[in-house]
């Protein structure tokens, strides 16, 4: 992995010193220097990630990177662009650093799943690409720039989509991340209301957010996997939703179209990224699906710790 982020961050830290660069290690807060850029966060109702959770729950990676100007550099002008530029590589290593973080699915973390190395490799280049320079402050007192920089978790030039068509559209990574398993089959039931949606609440398991998540019954029969999913809703929209309160469950479902979400309790977990329930809700979650057919356009929302 340190041999892609090298690669891919060389063309941006080309003529920059290093020692320049050790002066300027990266904060998850921006400082009130940049008075500015603490208005446009506030204004846009976006905060700096600093967690994979967070990038979740968000859908989307910010951070933000200061830098100083080249030492060569002679003209203010020439200041500025080299200390922008400083930034802009220190930001695209912080996103980079977050994405390591990533699990795609179970416990298998991005950096460390060896089949997934190429999928990751052309994943983060996407990601990089698809990645924005949103805000640009300078500050002539301090001789210091920062730069803020954004990528969407979902939607078309988001990371999840990149890695999603990769996982999709190779039959071999296909087969070896969405390893097949039992699919849960049983007598539908009759449920005293109508549900068109799914909140999973594992705030009392130790869960958390990934690439694929799946929802399983105490026997290992699967409820819930992207193969439930259309491959549009999955690539454009991803898994299902990630909040840290039912609340914002029900509001972030009520986006999809949903009206009456199913609630349960997750009774535990079959890895740290895949749920279980209880065989009774796994009954009413397989009903209710019957019915409606929600899993299909990943009406689903998990809530966190």
């Amino acid at each position: 992995m340190k041999r892609v982020i090298i690669f891919l961050f060389s063309i941006f830290i080309a003529g920059i010193a290093i020692a320049q660069q050790e002066q300027l290690a990266p904060s998850p807060q921006i400082s009130a220097t940049f008075q500015l850029a603490n208005q446009w966060l506030h204004q846009n109702n976006l905060s700096i990630t600093t967690t994979p959770e967070e990038a979740f729950i968000n859908d989307y990676i910010l951070v933000a990177a200061e830098g100083l100007p080249s030492p060569s550099a002679r003209t203010p002008g020439q200041r500025r662009l080299t200390a922008e530029r400083a930034a802009t590589a220190l930001a695209y290593r912080q996103l980079a650093e977050i994405l390591e973080g990533v699990a795609v699915v179970g416990d298998t973390l991005v950096k460390d799943a060896e089949l997934q190395y190429d999928v990751v490799r052309t994943a983060v280049a996407g990601f990089v690409k698809g990645a924005q320079v949103v805000f640009k402050d300078w500050n002539p007192q301090e001789e210091v720039a920062l730069v803020i920089v954004k990528v969407g978790m979902s939607g078309p030039k988001g990371f999840g989509s990149i890695m999603y068509e990769k996982i999709l559209g190779d039959p071999n990574i296909k087969k070896d991340v969405l390893k097949p398993e039992p699919s849960f089959k049983a007598k539908p039931v009759s449920l005293e209301e109508n549900y068109d949606g799914l909140i999973i609440d594992a705030t009392e398991v130790n869960f958390r957010p990934a690439l694929i998540n799946r929802i399983f019954t105490p026997k290992g029969d699967i409820l819930y996997d992207p193969s439930k999913v259309s491959q549009k809703v999955l690539v454009e929209q991803g898994c299902g939703e990630y909040t840290n309160s039912i609340e914002k469950a029900k509001a972030a479902l009520e986006k999809r179209g949903v009206k009456n979400p199913l609630v349960v309790k997750a009774t535990g977990t079959v890895t740290t990224s895949d749920l279980q329930v209880s065989e009774e809700d796994a009954v009413r979650i397989y009903s209710a699906n019957q019915k409606s057919n929600f899993f299909a356009s990943a009406k689903v929302a998990f809530v966190l710790r």
